[in-house]
């Protein structure tokens, strides 16, 4: 017959509650005894099936560690001993039920009526542009549990039903990560919930936004703002302050410029606090029905400026003609691919691409030099299939600013647009590719300047522009770079704009090359005929001889400004058939280190203009 099993104290203190007594059948997983130690309850289980055969303690008696407790006669415990035993294993637990609760509330599905909405208006939730955005399963979020702070003023469970996150669901993500390894494709992420107080930044959501700047800081994690509402909001009540303005949001968020890229996508209303974080992007995706401004109507009204509806403020044509706007898309899931599209080439090469033939390239330019032709066709023949995605196109249109892949491999891409002013380089057009070529510089992209230009603009006119200065930007944020730079004459190489095109100089970069229909000279060649031949050619009375001497000079100039000439001069470094351009690029990006093993900024930032 087997011996009874004594069950013996693991500890020392006291027994705080008897939970069977003789007789009782016991199950071996059954809790038989709690003994109270250091303020802490330790349950001790019966471990064998059977029946309590002896008890010998009572319920306040001091133990020590070792002393026999229960004696238990091993058996078949009774089908109810199990069956309790069971209950108590499957039950939920009444934390886990709560929790579970909340979580649900916490989901979209926990508001049909707001989802409603948005979907009436065209739109997305936040939780469903996040969902679009990220790889499956791989977003987590921080602060999902905070409501708006308006206790003083709502009751708790209304706050938790109609104010969830506060109005600002964030977190941690990847992106891409089936192209990129998972270092690589993580982001952080934060996007303003219209449906909760219509997008306004609270109290808590500015906690939750310091927060997830900070992570970002630390982990070196791109981030992706969707930016849609209003700014501060007025009506929470729980916190102490007068006006909130030593908060460190703003300060926060534009630290991380150059450290990481930061992507701003908005739809719908974006004003005031929100608008300001927007512009603090590095790039700004916006939809058809965005209106951006730093004020709404409320603000613009008390401010004594008159009554305004939100849809006449920053309106999409306003704010891309401006260059506020870099990407414009048709709504939030087109954003959503832009997005996602722009990340890549912060993420690193890409292993599998489609190119078009080198030979493409050979045609692409017009035999006759004053024919105009459309640089997007150089553009998208020189980058892999589907690759390109062009920055600003309706702002600073007389220079083209495109990230695009070669092989793979990222790069950015400034282009003189002959269809604009002869592709003479204006004020705007300067601003846009200087701020280009910071960004590309701060996060390791090469640049491959594809130069076709007269010069910089002039005239009276111009100068109204504060062109002086402009145009300095232009060289003294080349001069500021130590990223491969290459330049290709397409076409027309002349004056201070074409040396601003090659990073300041066509010996200040990595590489300078013309294909064989580059023209070069200090100036454009039919002026500086006029000019320098000016007292010869005035000397000549009869008209058809001036201007046959004129067109011999002119003829004479572009044949010693020819791309060939040069090259002999070694001014450019060579002279190439357009179907070895890839060829040339390569040889110069493919040893590009990225940005992320950097400890800290390259620069420090990224100019939001």
């Amino acid at each position: 017959m087997a011996s009874n099993h004594d069950i013996a104290s693991p500890l020392l203190g006291t027994i705080f509650k008897l939970k069977v007594a003789v007789g009782d059948s016991v199950h071996a997983r059954q809790e038989v005894i709690i003994i109270e130690s250091m303020k802490m309850e330790h349950p001790v289980e019966a471990g064998v099936d059977g029946v309590v055969a002896s008890i010998a303690v009572a319920e306040g008696d001091t133990i020590a560690s070792g002393q026999i407790l229960i004696s238990i006669t091993p058996g078949a415990a009774s089908t109810q001993a199990a069956q309790d035993t069971t209950l108590m294993e499957t039950a939920e637990r009444a934390d886990l039920a709560k929790y579970r609760e909340r979580r649900h509330l916490t989901t979209d599905e926990a508001r049909p009526e707001a989802v409603a909405r948005r979907a009436a208006k065209g739109q997305r939730t936040a939780r469903a542009n996040i969902a679009d955005l990220v790889d499956e399963g791989s977003f987590v979020e921080y602060g999902s549990f905070a409501v708006a702070a308006q206790r003083q003023r709502r009751e708790l469970d209304d706050l938790i039903r109609n104010t969830p996150a506060d109005g600002l669901v964030g977190g941690l993500a990847t992106v891409n990560a089936d192209e990129f390894d998972a270092d690589t494709s993580r982001i952080a992420l934060a996007s303003y919930d219209y449906t909760v107080l219509a997008g306004t930044q609270g109290f808590l959501n500015h906690r939750k936004k310091d927060r997830l700047f900070t992570v970002a800081e630390q982990l070196r994690t791109p981030f992706v703002l969707f930016a849609e509402g209003g700014g501060g909001r007025p009506g929470d009540t729980d916190a102490a302050g007068v006006a909130g303005l030593d908060g460190p949001a703003f300060a926060l968020f534009a630290r991380l410029s150059g450290l990481v890229p930061l992507v701003g996508i908005t739809s719908g209303y974006c004003f005031a606090g929100n608008a300001a974080l927007l512009g603090c992007c590095d790039v700004v995706i916006a939809t058809e029905n965005s209106n951006i401004g730093m004020a709404g109507p409320a603000m613009i009204e008390g401010g004594g400026l008159g009554v305004v509806k939100p849809t006449d403020i920053g309106p999409i044509d306003v704010q891309t003609a401006n260059g506020v706007v870099d990407i414009r898309v048709a709504d939030e899931a087109a954003a959503v691919v832009a997005a996602k599209k722009y990340l890549g080439f912060f993420q690193g090469a890409t292993k599998n691409w489609n190119r078009h033939d080198d030979e493409v390239l050979r045609t692409l330019i017009p035999e006759q030099r004053t024919r105009v032709y459309e640089v997007r066709t150089v553009i998208d023949a020189l980058a892999d299939i589907d690759s390109a995605l062009e920055l600003r196109p309706t702002f600073g249109i007389g220079i083209l600013t495109t990230l695009l892949r070669i092989e793979g491999k990222p790069v950015g891409v400034i282009a003189n647009n002959p269809a604009h002013l002869g592709g003479a380089i204006d004020s705007d057009a300067s601003d846009k590719a200087s701020r280009f070529i910071q960004l590309c510089d701060a996060y390791d992209i090469p640049i491959v300047s594809l130069c076709d230009t007269p010069g910089f603009m002039v005239g009276p006119e111009a100068e109204h522009t504060a062109q002086v200065r402009h145009f300095g930007r232009l060289f003294v944020t080349a001069a500021s770079i130590n990223v491969p730079w290459v330049t290709i004459v397409l076409r027309k190489g002349y004056g201070l704009g074409a040396m601003a095109m090659a990073g300041g100089g066509f010996h200040s970069n990595s590489m300078t090359v013309s294909w064989p229909t580059g023209e070069f000279g200090g100036m454009g060649l039919e002026g500086a005929v006029r000019l320098g031949y000016s007292k010869e050619l005035a000397a000549i009375e009869n008209e058809t001889e001036r201007a046959e001497l004129e067109a011999k000079l002119i003829t004479r100039a572009y044949e010693h400004g020819s791309a060939l000439n040069m090259a002999s001069h070694v001014e450019i470094d060579d002279v190439i058939d357009p179907a070895e351009t890839r060829h040339r690029i390569l040889s110069i990006i493919g040893s590009t280190k990225s940005w992320r093993a950097r400890d800290g900024k390259k620069r420090p930032m990224v100019d939001t203009w």
